[in-house]
């Protein structure tokens, strides 16, 4: 018998395991790559949203958190994961910048954005009202992560690389089991696929279509992120991410000329240099209708927990998310109310009545 079976392999499920691994408890994962969002998103980590200038929900606590679980797993894999670099706000206008100096004024504002205005010096971007420069900010190299990662439960001969069967596990009262495999509570951290989960299904767990291109741009020449009606991220080697798009229609991981078309439209209001487009991906992120991540355990089953719902921000908040879910299964710590599943109790009440 292990002490957990977590089902799912990206930023959700690696958390988990940190989690686990940190506190010398035992572990399976079963993982198949079916959910993509985690391969393909852009890495940021970046406590402010940008579009209204406002700190992101508890994002002081999550980095003091995930930050050091990045650095635990730069040593323990031996690779550089995470890459210190600035995010510059463009400004469209004066009056933008009133408004970032407004946000200053924020006590919980003030530590992350810098009171100096930074005028564009790269001949390449359109930005003649300068920027404004969000601190303590960086990039997960979460492709690398997740192919050493997995590479790291191999040898460990703790991964079983398979879709799961539903109809393998068997729930009892104080374990669950699934093709011989015995553990004492089972983690579904599946992303977008929670909605095929009939334990959690009635969660509100609607999905959101990104796409990302890949740009190789030798003129360009910038090494910090730029955010303007599209993220500009540095890759190295003339590389850049351009993201992202917003679609809640679809659900398929298939790209589009639509999406490629928007953000390279986008793209061509403030890039004036040449570029080439190298690749194109696309990926469910995990939304909820609230914002909030989804995290706890299920109404009836007592060792059934969920680790979900990240949306775009899993870099920040899945390690926070994790230790939530980890004190409450071993400390009987309670999960913050905001994120804690219980919220749809109703939901699930009314899904056994239909």
């Amino acid at each position: 018998m292990v002490d957990y079976l977590v089902i799912g392999l990206g930023l959700a499920g690696i958390a988990m395991c940190e989690t686990l691994e940190k506190n010398q408890n035992s572990f399976k994962v079963i993982a198949d790559e079916s959910q993509t969002s985690s391969v393909v998103a852009g890495g940021l980590y970046n406590p402010v949203i940008l579009k209204r200038f406002t700190l992101a929900w508890n994002a002081k606590e999550q980095l003091s958190i995930a930050l050091p679980l990045y650095k635990n797993l730069e040593v323990k894999l031996q690779l550089q994961l995470d890459y210190k670099i600035p995010v510059l706000r463009k400004f469209a206008s004066i009056e933008e910048q009133n408004l970032w100096f407004e946000a200053l004024d924020k006590p919980q504002l003030h530590h992350f954005l810098s009171p100096k205005i930074i005028q564009n010096k790269n001949p390449n971007i359109d930005a003649p009202f300068g920027y404004g420069e969000v601190l303590d900010t960086g990039r997960i190299d979460t492709k690398t992560l997740l192919l050493a990662y997995k590479a790291y439960l191999e040898r460990k001969e703790a991964l079983c690389n398979e879709t799961f069967e539903f109809s393998e596990l068997k729930v009892e009262n104080h374990s669950v089991s699934y093709k011989g495999i015995i553990a004492k509570r089972i983690v579904f951290a599946t992303g977008f696929g929670l909605q095929g989960n009939p334990y959690f299904n009635y969660l509100p767990l609607h999905g959101t279509k990104g796409e990302l291109l890949t740009i190789k741009a030798p003129e360009l020449k910038e090494n910090k992120v730029v955010k303007s009606s599209v993220f500009i991220i540095p890759m190295g080697n003339d590389l850049y991410r351009i993201g992202a798009t917003y679609n809640r229609d679809d659900k398929t991981n298939n790209v589009s000329a639509e999406a490629k078309e928007e953000l390279l439209k986008k793209l061509d209001t403030f890039l004036k240099c040449s570029y080439e487009v190298v690749d194109h991906k696309a990926g469910i992120r995990p939304t909820v209708a609230d914002r909030k991540p989804l995290v706890g355990e299920h109404p009836k089953f007592k060792n059934v927990f969920v680790l979900n719902g990240f949306g775009s921000r899993g870099v920040m908040t899945g390690p926070y998310a994790a230790l939530q879910l980890y004190n409450f299964i071993e400390q009987k710590t309670p999960i913050a109310s905001e994120i804690d599943c219980k919220r749809f109790l109703k939901r699930y009440i009314t899904s056994l009545q239909q």
